[in-house]
């Protein structure tokens, strides 16, 4: 059973709107190397959503440098109409 408020599409749905890397992150549990991505030394103030869905996941205003590698953020959206 789907979870409440998730996009149900096939693969061939996705693959038509992800770009491949995105599909291979978010539909095939993929990730990027350490200190690859384009987030990880991106702080420009906004929000940060689904690449999916586009559902509002992050604020800049809680992301940080946690030196990992990876966008690193201290607090997700919790109501997404804020």
């Amino acid at each position: 059973m789907a979870a409440a408020g998730s996009v149900q599409k096939t693969d061939e749905e996705w693959r038509a709107i992800l770009s491949p890397e995105q599909f291979r992150i978010l539909r095939e549990k993929g990730t990027e190397l350490k200190f690859t991505g384009e987030y990880d030394k991106f702080f420009d103030e906004g929000v940060y959503k689904c690449a999916g869905c586009g559902t509002p996941l992050y604020k800049s205003a809680t992301k940080f440098n946690s030196g990992c590698g990876w966008p690193a953020f201290f607090e997700g959206v919790q109501d997404p109409n804020r």
